[in-house]
């Protein structure tokens, strides 16, 4: 592996690439037409529809935790926010401090901007999407601290939202997640994160294999949950910087994902049921690595 003057590992490349990928096997696979609000009067959008990441980049946050989160997120940049009497009293110094001043709205105007079945406890704030690190910066963190979570295609935006929060729980130096195919980062994996979207570091790359080709050469040893694998991940020593990739949802890893991997382990389970949803997954992976990196 090249290094510079400085002995740190030199990357060759950024986080886009190009590729592809395969089938494979896996050991954690269980199972939103909006633009940005507001008329000429300051009066609320009335478009509706699912709360996903604008084409222009925007991103609309919603429910307690996320937006009070994003508020004390100095790397968020924020655009516009909306807020019931209520809500805005319980935020009052969140919002205050950033130096917003929330249009008022009703429940029901929110139900109208964000569709009926949306929890968004009176809060919508609309917010650039956040700064990506470079693969460099994570391998760099991960050296001296928690292990790195690879996702390969996981596009379900409430296990992607509790992936985050075990990530946060569990201290993993950050997320990588593929930039098509991927649960998107608007507010619905923010309501499920439930505020550690602001908390996890996340870089988003084109191809996932080459990213884990960079990883390795940069002395990530990459680890591949797989529920037929023969090695335990409870066995692992969890010395150095370390990745751990799980697959999407049902299927599972991709075969080029698996074949890109150092090993493939598995979590050891009491039955012959070996699948575990993909956020219990990442769950229990990085609790055994927080442990046994407390016990060294």
């Amino acid at each position: 592996m090249p290094d510079d003057s400085t002995g740190k590992p030199r990357f060759k490349s950024k986080t886009s690439f190009k590729g592809g990928g395969g089938k494979g096997r896996f050991q954690s696979g269980a199972r939103g037409g909006y633009r940005p609000g507001g008329q000429a009067s300051g009066r609320p959008h009335r478009g509706g529809g699912p709360p996903e990441v604008m084409d222009d980049g925007i991103v609309r946050l919603f429910g307690f935790h996320p937006v009070e989160a994003a508020l004390g997120n100095p790397d968020r940049v924020l655009k516009r926010m909306w807020a019931t009497e209520n809500a805005a009293h319980r935020l009052a110094e969140a919002i205050a401090l950033r130096g917003l001043t929330p249009e008022p709205v009703t429940p029901r105007d929110l139900d109208r901007m964000l569709g009926a079945d949306t929890v968004h406890q009176g809060l919508l704030l609309e917010t650039e999407l956040l700064p990506e690190p470079e693969l460099a910066d994570l391998a760099e963190a991960a050296a001296d601290g928690g292990p790195l979570i690879l996702l390969d295609q996981v596009t379900d935006p409430h296990n992607a939202g509790a992936i985050l929060r075990s990530a946060a729980a569990f201290g993993a130096s950050g997320v990588i997640t593929t930039r098509r195919h991927s649960a998107p980062l608007n507010g619905t994996l923010a309501k499920s994160a439930s505020g550690a979207l602001e908390l996890v570091k996340i870089a988003q790359v084109q191809n996932l294999a080459r990213a884990m080709s960079e990883l390795r050469n940069a002395g990530v040893t990459v680890l591949g949950l797989d529920g037929t694998a023969t090695a335990a991940i409870e066995d692992e020593p969890f010395d150095g910087a370390v990745a751990i990739v799980l697959g999407a949802e049902g299927k599972g890893l991709r075969q080029l994902t698996a074949d890109s991997c150092d090993r493939l382990v598995r979590i050891t389970t009491a039955d012959d049921l070996r699948s575990l949803n993909v956020s219990n997954a990442a769950a229990v992976a990085l609790h055994t690595a927080l442990v046994r990196r407390n016990r060294r």
